[in-house]
């Protein structure tokens, strides 16, 4: 089955069906899944939103609201429409679901929506909307299947029995005490498989992964890699269980921070809306480009400095381009893996030094070779073996230059504090256009202009 993508058949079969009867809507929708509605949502206005949500049985109407981006405003539809079907929403949603989309709101709308939820559904997401959006608590769900670790097994599936009318789905149960703290975890399947007589206690594993409700989502997420779960527990500072974060939304959780990364590596603020319009564009993306016009102008006054060597040997200007371009990518390879490298683990002394090192040998290997090709290039169109020395010698100076400052620069930034997605490339760029320029130019000054 291949990913639904919006076309133009698909939306305009949902505004013929818009402007007809609900039932021609209904059959309509009918042939989509609620992932599919979430992605045509794009390219609707919110009356048609409205119309549809409205349309859909409560369960899948609940489904699409879910599956909406943040950057589509499911919180913008949610409290357009009427109080008793919002709530029936809502009622169907996951705890963290909900949380997610009520904390898009305004102060004053979330109360609204709170208010009209029964006393037990309205207390779970207030405690939920308590947490940082990017922590364990923020991202996990405070519905979780949990019994006392002094019951016996047929107590004990009785009592799952029961939890799991509100759940749809689960694989983990959590083992409690009277206070809820968390004493240990079992699987389903253990239950099924002991004999009658058989307490929970001997069935539970103790030494288990767990994370605090304070703990960066990030850190969540290397954690449910690293240990190859499907739901992780989540406690407070007593060991009280709060929640439970599953891999599904670990695999937002992955998705988001990898963007984040991608648009801070680009000189492009995390708070930019990926469908925002222009002017928040501009407003994250000007301070940066601003910031490249300097570290452009230290790299044009080297292009001054030797204005004399280029007036003499103006086919230098040519190939200094060449070789700074050549730097600007290789460090931007270097970067890449460097970051990645960073946000998957926190490199030791030994680690980081091995990261440099690899990156300074790809970059004399890749340097030498590509200076061969401009040495000979030199040879043919230009019949000048001095020049392509020059050349050859700027070419894995820089690509060496690229791979040391790739590696070196995010390192550095990481170990004072600085994210180094952010102030890298700036950096970087700066390294590689200078050196571009000036080692080509100096070592011709030095190889290629007659010396007084």
């Amino acid at each position: 089955m291949e990913s639904f993508e919006i076309n133009k058949e698909d939306l305009e079969r949902i505004k013929t069906a818009l402007g007809g009867d609900d039932a021609e809507l209904e059959k309509v929708l009918a042939e989509y899944h609620a992932s599919e509605i979430a992605i045509l949502f794009e390219q609707l206005p919110l009356e048609a939103r409205e119309k549809i949500i409205n349309i859909l049985p409560t369960e899948e109407a609940s489904e699409v609201i879910s599956e909406m981006n943040e950057e589509q405003d499911p919180g913008e539809l949610l409290i357009s429409l009427h109080p008793e079907k919002r709530s029936e929403i809502i009622e169907e949603l996951d705890y963290d679901d909900a949380t997610d989309i009520i904390s898009q709101l305004e102060e004053h709308e979330q109360k609204e929506i709170l208010e009209d939820l029964d006393e037990e559904d309205a207390s779970n997401i207030r405690a939920l909307l308590g947490y940082a959006e990017d922590t364990a608590g923020g991202l996990m769900n405070s519905q979780v299947i949990k019994v006392n670790i002094y019951l016996d097994k047929k107590d004990a599936l009785d009592e799952i029995i029961r939890q799991s009318e509100e759940m749809e789905e689960f694989n983990t149960i959590y083992a409690v005490d009277e206070f809820d703290v968390l004493k240990g975890i079992l699987s389903i399947k253990s239950i099924i498989k002991a004999h009658a007589n058989t307490w929970i206690e001997n069935l539970v594993i103790k030494d288990f992964v767990y994370v605090k409700a304070d703990l960066d989502q990030e850190e969540v997420a290397k954690l449910i890699s690293q240990y190859n779960l499907t739901a992780i527990p989540v406690v407070d500072d007593h060991m009280k269980l709060l929640g439970r974060i599953t891999v599904d939304d670990i695999i937002d959780v992955m998705e988001e921070e990898s963007t984040e990364d991608i648009l801070k590596i680009s000189g492009v603020s995390e708070d930019e809306e990926l469908s925002g319009n222009w002017k928040a564009a501009v407003k994250s993306r000007l301070p940066w480009l601003i910031i490249n016009l300097g570290t452009a102008y230290l790299a044009a006054s080297i292009i001054r400095h030797f204005d004399t060597t280029i007036e003499r040997i103006a086919i230098i200007s040519a190939y200094m381009t060449i070789i700074a371009g050549m730097g600007g990518n290789a460090a931007t390879q270097a970067l890449a893996v460097t970051v990645r490298r960073i946000s998957l683990s926190d490199l030791t002394d030994r680690q980081a030094y091995n990261t440099v090192l690899k990156e300074f040998l790809v970059g004399l290997i890749n340097g030498a070779a590509n200076g061969l090709i401009v040495f000979f290039i030199a040879m043919i169109y230009d019949a000048n073996l001095k020049l392509g020395l020059v050349l050859f010698l700027a070419m894995t100076g820089n690509l060496i230059i690229a791979g040391l400052t790739g590696a070196t620069i995010p390192l550095v930034l990481k170990r004072v504090g600085i994210d180094p997605a952010v102030a890298s490339s700036i950096i970087i760029t700066t390294f590689t256009d200078c050196a571009g320029f000036l080692l080509p130019l100096w070592l011709a000054t030095q190889f290629l202009l007659p010396h007084h």
